[in-house]
C-alpha cells in the first residue's frame, strides 16, 4: 500500500508497508438505546464509516436487530489497520424501518461515535456515549467496541519424526523412506507444506569432475532403513495449518527412487490439534496405511508406523499482539534551540510563531504526536530542549525541559507541548552548539529502567527536531548503539534548508551504524528524514513515512529480549464525556 504523498515526499518501501500492515476485528454492541418506535423498540442497525480525504466513506454495515435496545451484533467489521496514520472512524447507529437502505432519511437516528483505529487497537475495548447533532447526548445510550487483530501467521511449529517397521519396497536391499506433508485446503486440493529436507544424495562411488554437474539433489531419505529417524524440520503454522488446528494433515511416507518414480509405501491423516499431543515426554503415532493393500489383504494392518518424537511452538508476536496486550509508547520530543534557527522574533527564524501558520518544527511536532498519543493512556509527553541558554543563570543546556520543571517534563497532551514551546521560546537565549547525545542518554536511562522489569510494559519513541548536523557526532553514534539494546526507537527530522548530507551515516539504511569504536547496533533504531522533502506533501506524509518502521522496531526488540506480550488488564470504561470533534 503506497503512501499518499505529494511533491517529492518520499514514500515508505513496498516492504515497509506490508510489514505493518495488520487486519483488525471490530466487534460492536450498543445499551440503553433510544427507542423510536410506537407499537415496538427500535430496529438497531450500525453503519461503519471511515474518513478518507476529508470525507466520510462507509465501510460496511450490520445486520438489523429487531426490537432490541440493548443489542449485541453478530457483524464483524474488518478494517486494514496502520500504526503511522491516524485513521478516523465514525459509527452510527439507526433504527431501521426496512424500506430502503440503512441510514435513508426514512431510518431514524439514534447516535453516533468517533474515534480512531489506534484508540480501539490501544484500548483493546472502547466505550462511549452516543451523541446525536449538535454534540447532544443520546440519552444514556454507549456504544462498546471490541478489536482483536486476525493474525495471518503467529508462529512456526518445530516438528521431529520417525517411522517402525516399514514395508520394503527394494528386492536387493531395504527401502530408503521420505515423508512429505500436505495440508488439505477448503476447496479439496491439497498443498504441500514440507517434504524431508533436501540434500545431495548419498552413496558410493567418485566425485564428479570439476566443471560436470553434480548429482541432483535428492529428498532427505534414510537409506537401507525401515525404522528411518528423520531430521526435525521448522514450519509456520501458517503453512502447516492455516493457523486452524483441526485443518486436516495428510502425511505420506516414499521409497526413494533416483529417477523420480518413488513407490508409495503409505499415508496417515492427522490435525495439528492432535499433533500438540506430542509436546513434552508424549509421542503421538499413526498406522502409515497403504489403500490398496487395505482392500486386498485380508489381514492387513498397516505398512508400518509414523511416530511424531517432539513438537515445538515458537510463537512470533506482532506489533498488535504487544499493543494490546498493554504496552505504552511514552512519546518523547527534542527541540533545536541553537543560534543558527534565528532570532525567533524575527518572520525569517524556523522558530518564528506565525499565528496564521505553524512553524516547522510544530508542523513535524503535531505529525508525529497525533499519531504517537493514541498508544499512551496517561496522554502526557516530555518535551526538551537543547542548546539554548536557559534561566535562571543562562548557562548553556542540552537536555533541559521546556516546562522549565526539572522534576517533571511532561506536557499535557501534544497541545500541552505545543504550549510550551511557544511560551518557552522568550524565556531562553539560542545558543549552541548542536549536541543530542545528551538527550539521546537522558531517554536511553529511563528506557534502561523500563528494560529491568522485563516486562512489555512500556516502549519510548524519541522525536529530534534539529536545524543542522550535529556537532558531537562521535558521542551520537556511541549513545545509539547502547541505546539500540533498550526499549527505545529515535526519529530525527531536519528542520531548514541545511546541507543534512553527514546526517545520514545515523541511518543504518545505507550500512550499519557503529560506534568510534567499531561496535556496530545491534538494531536499526534511526530514522532521518529532512522536513523540506514534505513541504509540499500532505500533513500525515511526514508520519507515515518516519514511523512506519516503528512496529518492526518494537517486534525486534521484544523478540531480541524474548519478552512475550503481557495479559491484558481489565478494562475501565472510557469516562470521557466530551463532545465529540
Amino acid at each position: 500500500r503506497a503512501v499518499a504523498t505529494m511533491g517529492e515526499a518520499p514514500e515508505p518501501s513496498p516492504q515497509a508497508a506490508l510489514a505493518v500492515l495488520s487486519k483488525v476485528e471490530l466487534r460492536v454492541s450498543c445499551k440503553h438505546l433510544l427507542d423510536r418506535d410506537t407499537l415496538n423498540k427500535s430496529d438497531p442497525c450500525v453503519l461503519l464509516l471511515m474518513q478518507s480525504q476529508g470525507q466520510w466513506m462507509e465501510v460496511d454495515r450490520s445486520e438489523v436487530i429487531k426490537s432490541n435496545l440493548n443489542p449485541v451484533f453478530a457483524k464483524i467489521f474488518t478494517v486494514d489497520y496502520y500504526f503511522e496514520e491516524v485513521q478516523k472512524l465514525r459509527f452510527e447507529v439507526y433504527d431501521s424501518h426496512g424500506h430502503a437502505g440503512v441510514g435513508t432519511h426514512d431510518d431514524d437516528f439514534l447516535g453516533g461515535m468517533e474515534c480512531t483505529v489506534g484508540q480501539i487497537v490501544a484500548q483493546k475495548r472502547v466505550t462511549k456515549p452516543l451523541f446525536l447533532k449538535y454534540g447532544k447526548f443520546a440519552g444514556k445510550s454507549t456504544i462498546t467496541v471490541i478489536s482483536e487483530e486476525i493474525s495471518g501467521n503467529n508462529g512456526y511449529v518445530e516438528l521431529a519424526f520417525r517411522a517402525k517397521k516399514l514395508d520394503d519396497k527394494d528386492l536387493f536391499s531395504k527401502s530408503d523412506p521420505f515423508l512429505e506433508i500436505y495440508r488439505l485446503d477448503d476447496d479439496r486440493s491439497e498443498q504441500l507444506v514440507y517434504r524431508t529436507e533436501v540434500r545431495p544424495r548419498a552413496g558410493p562411488g567418485p566425485r564428479p569432475p570439476r566443471g560436470r554437474p553434480a548429482e541432483p539433489l535428492a529428498p532427505q531419505v534414510v537409506k537401507n532403513n525401515l525404522s528411518p529417524i528423520w531430521e526435525p524440520f521448522k514450519v509456520s503454522l501458517n503453512s502447516l495449518c492455516s493457523c486452524e488446528e483441526k485443518r486436516k494433515l495428510r502425511g505420506v511416507v516414499w521409497d526413494y527412487d533416483s529417477r523420480g518414480k518413488h513407490d508409495f509405501i503409505g499415508e496417515f491423516f492427522t490435525t495439528f490439534e492432535e499433533m500438540q499431543k506430542a509436546m513434552g515426554e508424549n509421542k503421538v503415532q499413526w498406522d502409515c496405511m497403504n489403500p490398496k493393500y487395505k482392500i486386498k489383504k485380508r489381514n492387513y494392518k498397516n505398512s508400518g508406523v509414523v511416530v511424531l518424537l517432539d513438537l515445538k511452538i515458537h510463537r512470533v508476536y506482532s506489533f498488535l499482539d504487544y499493543i494490546m496486550g498493554g504496552c505504552q509508547i511514552h512519546f518523547t520530543v527534542a527541540i533545536d534551540f541553537t543560534a543558527s534557527n534565528g532570532d525567533p522574533r524575527n518572520s525569517c527564524s524556523l522558530h518564528y510563531i506565525n499565528p496564521y501558520q505553524p512553524n516547522e518544527y510544530l508542523k513535524a511536532l503535531v505529525a508525529v504526536g497525533e499519531i504517537c498519543q493514541d498508544y499512551d493512556s496517561d496522554k502526557k509527553f516530555s518535551a526538551l530542549g537543547f542548546g539554548a541558554r536557559i534561566p535562571p543563570k543562562y548557562e548553556v543546556s542540552h537536555d533541559f525541559a521546556i516546562n522549565f520543571n526539572p522534576d517533571n517534563d511532561e506536557c499535557e497532551g501534544i497541545q500541552g507541548v505545543v504550549e510550551s514551546y511557544q511560551s518557552c521560546l522568550p524565556k531562553i537565549q539560542l545558543y549552541g552548539p548542536t549536541n543530542v547525545a545528551p538527550i539521546i542518554s537522558k531517554v536511553a536511562r529511563v528506557a534502561a529502567d523500563e528494560e529491568r522489569t522485563k516486562e512489555a510494559s512500556q516502549y519510548f519513541i524519541l522525536l529530534i527536531l534539529t536545524d543542522g548536523v550535529v556537532t558531537d557526532m562521535a558521542d551520537t553514534r556511541e549513545a545509539i548503539v547502547r541505546a539500540s539494546y533498550l526499549p527505545m526507537s529515535i526519529i530525527i527530522v531536519g528542520v531548514g534548508n541545511a546541507d543534512f548530507t553527514d546526517m545520514q551515516i545515523l541511518d543504518g539504511d545505507d550500512g550499519i551504524l557503529r560506534s568510534p569504536k567499531g561496535e556496530p547496533v545491534l538494531r536499526d533504531i534511526v530514522q532521518f528524514v529532512p522536513f523540506r522533502e514534505f513541504k509540499n506533501a500532505s500533513p500525515t506524509a511526514l508520519a507515515k513515512c518516519v514511523l512506519a518502521e516503528v512496529p518492526k522496531q518494537v517486534v525486534e526488540y521484544y523478540s531480541y529480549k524474548a519478552f512475550p506480550p503481557r495479559c491484558p488488564q481489565p478494562h475501565t470504561p472510557d469516562s470521557n464525556l466530551s463532545s465529540p470533534q
